[in-house]
């Protein structure tokens, strides 16, 4: 399931560039996807919503979320050809992956302290 949704080979590269700050990389991440999900949620403006999922989709394409650049680059791409529950039910997939790769990125955390 994880090479669905993670490029390891991407989250290697990651852990041996950072070294121990990798960790603190992997929340920095996670919390500021939190925002992003936020902000897409609150978006009411076109413009609003293709600038968020182009900063989402270049974070979690940083950190190999592969599903989510590939939804996050939908959502920007598309935004302002869809309608309103189009939008709605893109957003509803973004927040269901982010909720699928949550856990797998705590466990890379946890796998990254318990080797530190």
């Amino acid at each position: 399931m994880t090479d669905k949704h993670l490029d390891l080979d991407a989250l290697s590269a990651l852990r041996d560039v950072m070294e121990d700050a990798y960790p603190q990389l992997l929340d920095t991440f996670l919390a500021d996807s939190e925002e992003r999900l936020q902000s897409l949620r609150k978006a009411v403006q076109v413009a609003q919503l293709v600038d968020v999922a182009h900063s989402f989709k270049g974070s979690s394409s940083n950190m190999g979320a592969v599903k989510l650049v590939a939804l996050c680059g939908e959502l920007e791409k598309n935004a302002e050809k869809l309608s309103s529950s189009q939008i709605q039910e893109l957003i509803a997939a973004i927040d269901l992956e982010f909720a699928i790769v949550r856990p797998l990125y705590e466990a890379e955390r946890q796998r990254s302290l318990a080797e530190s």
